[in-house]
């Protein structure tokens, strides 16, 4: 541990869970755990000028390890779901740990939101850290090395993602926040107002599962094109938003690159969040399955709906379909992905949304 880093708690097998800090008011401040490689915390400037944490936490280790909710942390080796964990990679089949509906999930049951990594490097805005996932490792192929960078930048936060393989397999990251602009433990997200830079999503089955392909937003509460309040999109009757009881679908991004995926809004709060991504999809997520069952270190309880998770990844389960970017990462290949979230701070840009 490191001068400015505290102590957040300790794992059953003795080892010891560090939060690193890393920015500084009036701009971002995150809290990174070292498990998980999780943000634990993001103190913002609205503005109205009152710093608030936009970001649910929980309050111990044993919390994070129970939860199920992965929340803020780093999401992989798949984010979302492949179909009854198996898929075709090089001419075999490859079966991956179930645990959702009889689907892979995240990763599967012990993700790497559940692990404990290194801090490669670190400074007064910048933190790296790292983690070795062995061949096998929930089924999957390949010694995968993970880097992923969290960098405070005027009112951005960067999310940098990397991964190299020394077998063929498949790589897909993301990371789970759920932003709650009002402040975290303020109420529910139902007030926010989104807006998605997407003409299509990706219906799914009673599993999470995708259905055809993709399909318009246009007609549904899905449109998001303009900002809309999350109320009224959930309120909506469609089948679609009642199989997974809210939203948790992916939206597909339209261009390519880094480009501006989204755009969450809290009247309340004055506060933006602009989200850039250079991933194809955006999957967002209404925290549906939230009970109240764990809360954060202030005691705030995380109720159904109690923040939003935007999540930039490739769609899911692409490793069985081959008409979708694929997330095949082979020796000698890099896996390299981008997370921008600009905030609307007391020298930020306002009115973003529209």
């Amino acid at each position: 541990m490191t001068a400015g880093d505290r102590w957040f708690g300790r794992l059953p097998d003795g080892r010891d869970v560090e939060v690193v800090s890393i920015g500084h008011a009036p701009g971002p401040v995150v809290d990174v755990l070292t498990l998980g490689a999780t943000v634990h915390r993001l103190e913002v400037s609205g503005r109205d000028g009152v710093r608030r944490n936009v970001v649910l936490g929980l309050a111990d280790v044993d919390q994070r390890l129970a939860s199920g909710s992965y929340i803020g942390g780093t999401i992989g080796r798949y984010a979302n779901r492949i179909a009854a964990g198996s898929f075709p990679l090089d001419g075999r089949q490859v079966h991956v740990r179930t645990h959702d509906r009889g689907n892979s999930l995240h990763g599967g049951p012990d993700g790497f939101d559940l692990r404990l990594w290194e801090v490669r490097e670190q400074g007064p805005d910048e933190v790296v850290l790292a983690l070795t996932s062995p061949d096998g490792d929930q089924g999957f192929p390949g010694t995968l090395a993970v880097t992923v960078g969290y960098r405070v930048d005027g009112d951005t936060v960067v999310v940098t993602m990397e991964a190299s393989t020394d077998t063929t397999t498949v790589v897909n990251l993301t990371n789970h926040a759920y932003f709650d602009l009002s402040g975290e433990g303020s109420g529910t997200i139902e007030d926010h107002l989104l807006q998605v830079e997407a003409d299509e999503f990706t219906p799914i089955d009673a599993t999470g599962i995708p259905l055809d392909g993709h399909a318009p937003v246009a007609g549904t509460p899905f449109d998001l094109g303009v900002a809309t309040p999350l109320g009224v999109a959930l309120a909506s009757e469609h089948p679609q938003m009642a199989t997974a009881h809210g939203i948790d679908h992916n939206f597909v991004v339209r261009g390519a690159g880094l480009r501006r995926a989204a755009v969450l809004a809290s009247p309340d709060a004055a506060t933006e969040l602009e989200l850039w991504s250079d991933q194809p999809g955006l999957q967002v997520y209404t925290g549906n399955a939230l009970d109240g069952t764990h809360h954060s270190a202030g005691g705030a309880r995380h109720q159904r709906r109690g923040g939003v998770a935007l999540e930039p990844q490739l769609f899911p389960d692409s490793p069985n379909r081959p008409e979708w970017p694929s997330a095949t990462l082979r020796p000698g290949e890099t896996y390299h992905s981008v997370i921008e979230w600009r905030f609307g701070g007391p020298a930020g840009s306002a009115g973003r949304l529209g």
